[in-house]
Parts: C-alpha cells; sequence; structure tokens
C-alpha cells in the first residue's frame, strides 16, 4: 500500500506542538546564563552548569525513541511521551526562576542548574517523538516541508519567547530590574507564559493529528519495508543499532558536530559578551547587563524569526539545488554571523550578524532530519532519531568541560572570542556537508 500524502493543514497540526516547545526552549536559552549568573555562576563557570542539560538528552532521547518505536496505546504511539514531556517542561519552566525562593536549603545557582537539567530532560522527552511524528506520517517526497513546516513554528514560538522579557518591560512597564540575587519580574511572567502556551500547544497536536496503528503502518510499501515492531526488546538492541547505524547517519554526525558546538557557545556566552563589549559592564546584578540580557532576547528572537521565514524557503532551495548544497551554504551564513560579533562596535548593528546565524539555524532544525529518515529503516525511525540526538548531546559536552577553561585562560575571561570560534566551527561544518551522502 503507498504511503498516503497528507494536506498541509494536517502537517500543520501536527507540529503545531513544536511551537511551544521551542517557546520553553528559547526562554531557556536566552535566559539561563542570565538567571545563573544572577545567583552567583561566574562567566567561566557558565558552561558546566549548561553541561546539565545535554547530558540528560543524550541520555533521554534514546530510551524514549525506543520505547515510542513500541509503544501503542489509545492516545497513539508517539503521542504519549510528547504529553508527559509537555507537563514536565511546564512545571520546570514555572519553577526555574524562582530557585532563589530555595536558597535556605541549597545555594540558589546550583537550584538553578537543577531545574534547567529538569527542564531540558523533559523538553527532550516531548521533542524526539514530535521528529519521529514527521518521519511517521508523511512519504519520503513530503518529509523536507514537514521538517520545513516544523521549523517555522519553531521559529515562531522561538520570536515571541525571545522577545516577551523585553515586550514586558518596555510595553507593559513590568520591572526589568530586581535586588542582587533575584530575577527581575518581566523574566518570571515570561517562564509563566511559557508554561501556559507549552501545554496548550502540544494538546492542540494531540487532539487534532491521528497516528496509524501498526497493522496499518506495516502495509506502507514505499519506503517502509519492515514491519513495526511490537516486542519490548531490550537495551542491547540499542547498542547494536549505534555500532550499526546508517552510512549517512556517521557523517551527518560529524556535520552535527561543528554545529552544535558552536550553537552551544552561542547559547552559553552571547548574554556576557554582548554585556562586557557592547554595554560595558560583567556586572549580572546591574542595570546595564539586565539591559543587555533584554537586547540579547531581542536579538534572539530576531534569528529565530529569520529562520522561521526562511525555513519556507527551504523545499525551493534544495529542489534547485539538492539538500546537501543548501545546507552548506546556510552554515556558512551562520559562521559569517558569529564571527561578525567580534567586528561590529555598535549592538544595533548585530542585528545584521543575527540574519546569517538564523540562516542556518533553520537549516539545522530540517536538512539534516530530511536527509537522515531517507537513511533509516522506517521501524527504527523512533531509536534512531533518538541515537542522532548524540551528535548534538556530545558537542555540547566536550564544549561544556572545555571552553569554560579556554575562556578563562586563554581568552582572559573575554567571551565574544568563544563567539568567534563558534563562527569558525559553523564553517567546518558546512566544508563536512559536503561528504554526506543523501539518497531518497
Amino acid at each position: 500500500m503507498k504511503h498516503p500524502k497528507l494536506n498541509l493543514a494536517q502537517i500543520w497540526n501536527m507540529s503545531f506542538g513544536f511551537l511551544g516547545i521551542q517557546f520553553g526552549f528559547a526562554l531557556q536559552n536566552a535566559n539561563a546564563s542570565r538567571i545563573l549568573q544572577t545567583y552567583g555562576a561566574d562567566v567561566e563557570h557558565l558552561s558546566w552548569f549548561w553541561l546539565a542539560a545535554p547530558i540528560t538528552g543524550m541520555i533521554i532521547q534514546p530510551i524514549i525513541g525506543y520505547y515510542s518505536d513500541r509503544t501503542w496505546c489509545r492516545l497513539g504511539r508517539r503521542k504519549p511521551y510528547f504529553l508527559a514531556g509537555a507537563i514536565l517542561t511546564s512545571i520546570a519552566l514555572i519553577f526555574m526562576p524562582n530557585s532563589g525562593s530555595l536558597s535556605t536549603l541549597i545555594p540558589p545557582m546550583f537550584i538553578g542548574a537543577g531545574m534547567l537539567m529538569i527542564m531540558d530532560a523533559s523538553i527532550n522527552v516531548a521533542m524526539e517523538p514530535f521528529r519521529a511524528l514527521v518521519a511517521d506520517l508523511l512519504p519520503s517526497e513530503q518529509r523536507t516541508l514537514g521538517f520545513s513546516i516544523q521549523t517555522f513554528l519553531i521559529g515562531v514560538g522561538a520570536v515571541v519567547a525571545s522577545w516577551f522579557p523585553y515586550i514586558l518591560a518596555e510595553w507593559f512597564g513590568i520591572s526589568k530590574t530586581a535586588a542582587p540575587g533575584e530575577i527581575p519580574d518581566n523574566v518570571i511572567f515570561s517562564f509563566y507564559v511559557g508554561a501556559a502556551v507549552l501545554l496548550s500547544t502540544v494538546l492542540w497536536t494531540i487532539f487534532h493529528t491521528k497516528e496509524y496503528p501498526p497493522e496499518i503502518q506495516r502495509q506502507f510499501t514505499d519506503d517502509r519495508k519492515e514491519s513495526v515492531p511490537t516486542e519490548k526488546g531490550n537495551f542491547g538492541d540499542i547498542l547494536r543499532d549505534i555500532v550499526h547505524m546508517p552510512r549517512t547517519m556517521a557523517q551527518l554526525g560529524i556535520v552535527q558536530f561543528f554545529s552544535w558546538f558552536a550553537l552551544f557557545s552561542m547559547w552559553v556566552y552571547t548574554t556576557p559578551a554582548v554585556a562586557e563589549r557592547f554595554y560595558g559592564t560583567t556586572d549580572a546584578s546591574s542595570e546595564a547587563y539586565q539591559i543587555a540580557g533584554n537586547w540579547v532576547g531581542v536579538l534572539f528572537g530576531i534569528y529565530n524569526a529569520v529562520a522561521m521565514v526562511f525555513a519556507l524557503f527551504l523545499p525551493v532551495i534544495a529542489k534547485w539545488t539538492n539538500r546537501k548544497t543548501t545546507h552548506a551554504l546556510s552554515l556558512f551564513c551562520g559562521g559569517l554571523g558569529l564571527i561578525s560579533f567580534h567586528i561590529f562596535n555598535d549592538p544595533y548593528l548585530l542585528i545584521i550578524s543575527m540574519v546569517g546565524i538564523g540562516i542556518a539555524w533553520a537549516s539545522i532544525l530540517a536538512m539534516p532530519y530530511a536527509i537522515l529518515a531517507g537513511a533509516i529503516p522506517a521501524t527504527k525511525m523512533g531509536v534512531y532519531m533518538g541515537i542522532f540526538n548524540f551528535f548534538i548531546t556530545i558537542p555540547q559536552i566536550v564544549n561544556g568541560v572545555f571552553n569554560g577553561f579556554i575562556v578563562e585562560y586563554i581568552y582572559h575571561k573575554d567571551a565574544i572570542y568563544a563567539l568567534s570560534t563558534a563562527g569558525i566551527f559553523l564553517m567546518l561544518a558546512a566544508i563536512s556537508v559536503i561528504f554526506v551522502k543523501d539518497k531518497h
């Protein structure tokens, strides 16, 4: 039986929950360093606290993918997992900016890092099944479109979330400053709204998307050659799948290593780099630092807005050229954007930098998965999407372990150099794409 195509509304609904997931993810990316520094973390130690996120993702995503491949219940195959992840992430979003309230028991800096770990673990529980859902429900010729729409919705959520603290402060007059060691109200309220948006959008996908049951899934013959697994198996299966991963997946792993090493540096060091270079402060409790943090949120919103729009053009560009060329050119634009932080002297010129980064971000969220989906068996879509997350988390862990020492002893705590290095890594990623074998 030929795998049926879906209409635009169906593809939209299946990915709508990703808008909310990215809302929470963007709040974390734009504000976690500021929150941790407010609670007392030094700039050279920030990457150590951020390590909690990729470590939990590396452990959780393959397990979630493995079991979601073998799950079927009244709610569906993938939907039970991203519902559970959405609930847990919403709880973490509420607690993270309020970590100081527990300071009588544990230093708030460590509570904040713990909330960062819990939030990222929960986001990973929700995120991986969404990737697999697109690959489950769409035939090969619609997957680039499916992942592009997913990237568009990611952009919408990320833009609004990144700008939200700035909007609350500048448009609604909610306080953007706080006493030393406390989080401003505009940041706290943004996290509350993020929790509500995340849960409601995931519920929309659950109620408006129908998954194919195993007996239907195994009848598809276009690119679904094997039957859908229903037995539980064991964790040895995951290890065997890692050893025997498709060649295309391993080649994409090199591209992902360079890409996500660069992204991790950007998320960790943009706020301290902008605060020091453009606003002349390293004091996280100062008003100038909070202004810098709000501007970084705006900049992050801009790159996500660019990604949101550019994602719509990815299928067209890939059709004119191919997926590899599209991804390589996009990554090169991102590299130029990060390096330009070291060139510009006006914080408003960083908007130009964000255009290049947004182009790269759109491609990173879509093209590797579109290439990967055609190289892995349908019966193991979930577990291989989870294993593929290793190539996202490992570079972040390497970055977190070593980059703090580099920033402290080589860059002399000047975080702007970490962003320039990140730009070079994105260019290395662009070169690596050339060696990937892409097949439908």
